[in-house]
C-alpha cells in the first residue's frame, strides 16, 4: 500500500527547474531507493517529503505529495507534525554536542515543552530507541558520555535512534553510508532491513550495488525527471528505458 504518492510534482530553485512532472510512489514498510548521477534531483525529491526545501530561498513547488493521503506541500500543513513523522538521516552523522541520552530525548523534550516528562518515560524511550538500532548493549553504561565520542557508524545509528524516539514512521536517508567503511556500511544496511518491519524507508544513493542489495523498489532520475521506476530486480536486470540501461552499465554518470 502506498505511503507516499507524488502527482505531477515540479520544483524550481529560482529559475532552475530541479524536478519535472515526477509521478512516484513509496510502499509502506518497504525500502525504496532513488539512484542517478549527481545533480539529477534525487536529493531534492527526498527533501520534498519533509519540506526541507522550504528552507531554501526562491523555491517553488507545484503538484501534490500525498503522505497517508494528506498533501504535504499544502500551505496549511503543520510542518512540526510533518517533520516529526518524516525524519531524515544525512550523509554525515550529525549528533548534537550533548550526551547520548540527551540526543535521544531531545525531540521528546521539544515536542512536549509544556509538560514535565517523567524520567522513567525518558529512560524507556532511550532504551527502546537504542535497542531498535542495536546500540543498547554497547552504550547502556555510557549514556551520559558525549555523543561526539562515538564511532561514525555509532553516530549514524544514534541519528536513526533519534527519529525512532519521536516516532517518525518514514525515514529518509540521503547517502547514509557515504562516510562509512565497507564493514560499517554492511551493518547499516542490515539495520535498514530490520527497520523496514516497522518503518517506511526511502534511500538516495550513488551506490547502485547498495540499492540492489537493500531496496524492493528503485527509481532512476536524470536531469530532474524520474526516467524509470519499478521493482529493483527489474530495474537492474531488465530496464525498459535505454537511459536507465546506460547508467546502470556505466556508460555515463
Amino acid at each position: 500500500m502506498p505511503k507516499i504518492v507524488t502527482k505531477n510534482l515540479n520544483l524550481w530553485y529560482g529559475g532552475f527547474q530541479a524536478l519535472k512532472d515526477v509521478n512516484f510512489y513509496v510502499d509502506e514498510k518497504k525500502i525504496t531507493a532513488i539512484i542517478g548521477p549527481s545533480g539529477c534531483g534525487k536529493s531534492t525529491l527526498l527533501r520534498v517529503f519533509n519540506r526541507m526545501n522550504d528552507l531554501i530561498e526562491g523555491v517553488r513547488v507545484k503538484g501534490e505529495v500525498l503522505i497517508d493521503g494528506q498533501n504535504a506541500i499544502d500551505p496549511k500543513t503543520d510542518l512540526v507534525k510533518l517533520r516529526k513523522s518524516v525524519g531524515m538521516v544525512f550523509q554525515r552523522p550529525n549528533p548534537f554536542p550533548l550526551s547520548i541520552y540527551e540526543n535521544i530525548v531531545f525531540g521528546e523534550r521539544i515536542h512536549a515543552p509544556s509538560r514535565r516528562i517523567k524520567k522513567d518515560k525518558l529512560d524507556s524511550i532511550v532504551e527502546e530507541s537504542l535497542k531498535a538500532v542495536l546500540l543498547w548493549d554497547d552504550l547502556k553504561d555510557k549514556l551520559r558520555g558525549s555523543a561526539l565520542s562515538l564511532t561514525l557508524e555509532q553516530k549514524q545509528r544514534l541519528c536513526i535512534a533519534r527519529l525512532i524516539a519521536v516516532k517518525s514512521d518514514i525515514v529518509l536517508m540521503d547517502e547514509p553510508c557515504s562516510a562509512l567503511d565497507p564493514q560499517a556500511t554492511a551493518r547499516i544496511e542490515e539495520l535498514m532491513r530490520e527497520l523496514k518491519n516497522n518503518y517506511t524507508i526511502v534511500i538516495v544513493t550513488h551506490n547502485m550495488q547498495q540499492a540492489a542489495r537493500v531496496s524492493e523498489d528503485t527509481g532512476f532520475m536524470l536531469l530532474g525527471e524520474l526516467v524509470e521506476f519499478g521493482r529493483t530486480d527489474s530495474i537492474f536486470t531488465k530496464p525498459k528505458d535505454k537511459r536507465t540501461e546506460d547508467y546502470i552499465t556505466g556508460r555515463y554518470g
